[in-house]
């Protein structure tokens, strides 16, 4: 929670600095500020908080603790889904659903249909055996 805070009043520091120094050129894609526990570096492009701590040396950095469990929580989830389609597709199932018209509705389909072209070929049938005398004139 100390680090959460810490993160929070960072931001805020950040947001109200950025303000203050319009005039300032431009910063690198990192800003870094100390914190009690190390240095918390903010992503100027994505908002991404990292805490940062030198270990042997080096600057070790790692996302804060909010971050990491959404992070965390959206890759159990595309775990998930990659195992359900991994044994759909060894058990041969389609990965997409087939919504197939059922046996019925095939049926009354073509009934429709079939009325429709035998009413098309009556109407043909009458055009072809009436008088062309009694047709009215095309303009």
């Amino acid at each position: 929670m100390k680090n959460a805070a810490a993160i929070l009043l960072f931001g805020t520091g950040l947001a109200l600095a950025g303000g203050a120094s319009a005039q300032d050129p431009s910063p690198g894609r990192y800003s870094m500020q100390k914190s009690d526990t190390g240095i918390a570096r903010l992503d100027t492009q994505t908002g991404e908080v990292s805490l940062c701590q030198e270990k042997d040396g080096q600057l070790v950095c790692r996302m804060a603790a909010d971050e990491r469990a959404a992070f965390e929580q959206e890759l159990d989830l595309l775990t998930k889904r990659v195992d359900a389609l991994e044994k759909a597709a060894k058990a041969g199932e389609s990965v997409a659903k087939q919504d197939l018209p059922a046996e019925e509705e095939i049926d009354r389909a073509m009934g429709i249909m079939e009325r429709m072209m035998r009413r098309f070929m009556d109407i043909v049938k009458d055009l072809e055996g009436s008088d062309p005398a009694q047709e009215p004139q095309k303009t």
